[in-house]
């Protein structure tokens, strides 16, 4: 191969490369948030890895979950409301609003799941219960809260009833 067409071949391959997209400069790393933090280095381990040479001993790959202490602190809360909320044998509780069309409509599908799902759970007024309301961190209605989750805005029946169904 000529110089010249080595060359051209050497400046069409750094063109074409990842680099010298716009996206990629456009990219400032240093401005990473934690999750696309911790996505970037899983996604540079992962290409490393690939050629074992380079890492023979590369140590394991630890994820933090940025919102383990979030999660922990509403299990917490909801264990504490947890004989309110499912009084019986609830499995879930929905707090509604006044004049709230999407209360009214998440209403009529909880009731024809838990026909069907033989499932049972617990209303209660966002404004008659204001104190668990805003314990949970409840500002939309409506809200539902299971004993591992909540939700807040109207569900679409066919996830309210994946949830159910578990």
């Amino acid at each position: 191969m000529s110089p010249a067409r080595a060359g051209r071949l050497g400046v069409a391959l750094a063109l074409a490369s990842p680099a010298a997209s716009p996206a990629a400069a456009q990219t400032d790393f240093t401005a990473l948030t934690p999750t696309e933090r911790t996505i970037f280095h899983a996604e540079i381990r992962a290409a490393l890895l690939t050629v074992p040479q380079l890492l023979p001993d590369a140590p394991p790959l630890v994820i933090e979950d940025p919102y383990a202490e979030a999660r922990a602190r509403d299990l917490a809360l909801l264990d504490t409301h947890a004989a309110r909320l499912f009084a019986g044998d609830a499995r879930l509780a929905i707090f509604t609003a006044p004049d709230c069309g999407d209360c009214v409509r998440g209403l009529q599908d909880l009731r024809e799941l838990s026909k069907i799902y033989g499932v049972t759970f617990t209303q209660f007024s966002m404004e008659g219960n204001h104190d668990i309301a805003t314990d949970l961190g409840l500002t939309d209605a409506p809200a539902y809260v299971f004993a591992d989750r909540m939700f807040q805005g109207w569900m679409p029946r066919p996830v309210l009833e994946r949830y159910l169904a578990e």
